[in-house]
């Protein structure tokens, strides 16, 4: 039985991780289903949002099944949730982690690969490695860092410790915090307006920024520049200023 399952509705795809008696642990079967969901989706996806079942987001990797990995399991592991993370990044359409309970260790590594994160109330984030004697595997530590600053990914790092949603939306881990209940229709509103911009842009956006990221901001702002400029041209620009001008609603088809 599958993990994972993924539903569509219009331009968006709720990818969900049904593993709850596990709190929804990552092991190599998890990982490798997160991949295949992601590399599947059409061409009429504009907007993605990853949610797990139950009461836990990601409750970490499944450590009962990393206990015995030899150094070189423990790297073929790593390199699998590396690859996924990538592909995260690297998808056309945006990714908004649903953080709808326990975010930890490779749980919080899977949230900061999304784009953005909208957390519930009960939301708990933390990368705990530390108190295992090992250390994040998944992008952590460098994905948190640039997400809040090195000095508060140290701490989290180094203590393990576990944050309460409010503290990690005043960290700047979550966008936004929702009561448990709101928190779905709350991400798929804001996916459904992603979804309704214009899809060739919202890409080029997302690629931008991500790539920017480490750049001068000299570098960063002609990646900008070469981007904004090839947009225009397309039927996309084209019919979308057409009908602001004109006071119509623009329809766009990522063309």
């Amino acid at each position: 039985m599958s993990s994972v399952t993924t539903e569509v509705e219009g331009a968006v795809a709720t990818i969900t991780i049904r593993r709850p008696e596990k709190l929804n642990a990552l092991d190599a079967g998890v990982v490798a289903e997160l991949q295949a969901a992601f590399e599947g989706m059409g061409e009429e996806i504009r907007c993605a949002i990853l949610t797990g079942e139950g009461k836990a987001f990601v409750a970490g990797a499944d450590i009962a099944a990393m206990a015995e990995m030899t150094p070189t399991e423990a790297k073929r592991f790593a390199e699998a949730g590396h690859r996924l993370g990538a592909s995260m990044e690297a998808a056309r359409f945006p990714i908004i982690a649903a953080v709808n309970g326990f975010a930890l260790g490779g749980g919080l590594e899977l949230a900061l690969a999304c784009d953005f994160i909208i957390a519930s109330e009960k939301a708990k984030v933390g990368l705990p490695e530390v108190t295992l004697a090992v250390i994040p595997g998944f992008g952590g530590t460098q994905r948190l860092a640039r997400r809040v600053g090195v000095g508060r990914a140290r701490e989290l790092v180094f203590t393990g410790r576990m944050v309460e949603a409010d503290e990690a939306l005043a960290m700047g881990i979550a966008n936004r915090v929702v009561a448990p209940e709101a928190l779905m229709d709350e991400v798929g509103s804001i996916a459904a307006t992603i979804a309704k911009n214009g899809p060739l842009a919202v890409t080029a956006a997302k690629r931008v920024i991500l790539r920017g990221e480490d750049q001068s901001l000299q570098s960063a702002n002609e990646l900008e520049l070469q981007a904004f400029a090839s947009l225009f041209g397309s039927d996309d620009q084209r019919g979308g200023m057409k009908a602001f001008v004109d006071k119509t609603k623009a329809t766009f088809t990522g063309k």
